[in-house]
C-alpha cells in the first residue's frame, strides 16, 4: 500500500495572526447589529403557520356532538413510534348512538412519542382523528404529555363532516324496521 504525503502550503502573515478571520467575524457582528429586528414576543406574536402544517393530532366531534372514532384501532397500528392506544369500549343498546359498532372506552396519544407523521389522519375511515394547528405544548411531568380522551376532543372540538354517515345508517335501519 503507497503512502500518499500531501504537503502544506506555509501560511502567510495574516493567516498566522487570525486578522482576516476577526475582520469577517466583526462584519457579520456588525451587518445583524444595525438590521431590522426579526424578533418575535412569543407567544403575544407567533408566526404564519405554512399551509400543510402537521400539528398536534386530535379527535373531532360530528356536527352532532357525537363521537365520530369507532375504536378501529387502525391509527394504534399504523402510528411508528407507537404513540396511540386505544381501548375499545361497548355502545349500550339504550344509547342514541348504538348503531355505531363502538366508541373508544380509553383513547391516548403520547405527543413526546409523537412524531407528527399525519399517518393517523391518513388512516383513520370515520375522520375522526384530525392534526390542528397547534404547535405549543406545555408541561412539567411526562404525565402532562400524555393526551387522554377527554382533552385530545376538548383539542379538536366539532369538525363539518360532509358525509353524515350515521345519520344515514340510522336513517336506512328505522326505514328498514317500519317496513
Amino acid at each position: 500500500m503507497a503512502v500518499i504525503t500531501v504537503e502544506r502550503k506555509p501560511l502567510t502573515f495574516a493567516e498566522r495572526t487570525y486578522l482576516p478571520q476577526i475582520a469577517g467575524g466583526l462584519k457579520t457582528t456588525l451587518k445583524h447589529f444595525f438590521a431590522p429586528n426579526d424578533t418575535l414576543e412569543y407567544p403575544e406574536q407567533r408566526p404564519a403557520i405554512p399551509p400543510g402544517y402537521r400539528g398536534v393530532p386530535t379527535l373531532v366531534y360530528d356536527p352532532h356532538g357525537r363521537e365520530k372514532c369507532v375504536s378501529c384501532q387502525l391509527c394504534e397500528f399504523v402510528c411508528p413510534p407507537k404513540a396511540i392506544r386505544i381501548t375499545p369500549g361497548e355502545i349500550p343498546a339504550a344509547d342514541a348512538s348504538a348503531h355505531v359498532e363502538k366508541r373508544p372506552q380509553e383513547f391516548e396519544i403520547d405527543m413526546l412519542r409523537c412524531i407528527y407523521c399525519g399517518l393517523c389522519q391518513e388512516v383513520c375511515p370515520e375522520e375522526a382523528i384530525w392534526l390542528q394547528n397547534q404547535y405549543s405544548t406545555t408541561g412539567y411531568t411526562r404525565a402532562d404529555f400524555v393526551n387522554n380522551k377527554q382533552k385530545l376532543y376538548e383539542l379538536g372540538g366539532t369538525l363539518p363532516d360532509p358525509h353524515l354517515k350515521w345519520d344515514k345508517k340510522l336513517a336506512a335501519e328505522q326505514h328498514g324496521n317500519a317496513h
